[in-house]
């Protein structure tokens, strides 16, 4: 029988925005299932947060709605808001681990994801400091 691999904090942060994803997808809140309290109390608390996180996102898109962002765009940066205003993450840490997604999972080779989630969550994070 194989011992079941303990998941990094990066893999724990990738199964906590392929969660938030299928919730916005589906529109609806299924129960967090996860040994990982990092996941589910992660989840829950973005969840919990979701006008909050998405104002701070509204008031941070240039020219840009973000009804216009990807399921997993938005998910990416609603993890990365989440981190960054209601945790003692570290502001870089959270920022690198969303760039480390988006450049996973969204960007086509041409970093032009990575660069819009960068330029969001800078403009982001110095709205924050205010």
């Amino acid at each position: 029988m194989d011992e079941l691999k303990e998941l990094s904090r990066r893999q724990q942060r990738e199964e906590i925005i392929k969660k938030l994803y299928e919730i916005d997808i589906n529109k609806e809140f299924l129960d967090v299932d996860s040994k990982y309290e990092y996941i589910v109390e992660s989840i829950e608390g973005v969840l919990s947060n979701l006008h909050k996180i998405d104002e701070i996102i509204i008031n941070n898109l240039v020219n840009w709605r973000i009804n216009r962002l990807s399921f997993v765009d938005r998910a990416i940066i609603r993890f990365a808001v989440y981190e960054l205003y209601y945790t003692d993450t570290a502001h870089e840490i959270a920022i690198n681990e969303a760039l480390n997604l988006t450049r996973k999972y969204t960007d086509e080779g041409d970093s032009k994801m990575v660069g819009f989630t960068n330029k969001v969550l800078d403009n982001i994070k110095t709205y924050l400091k205010k």
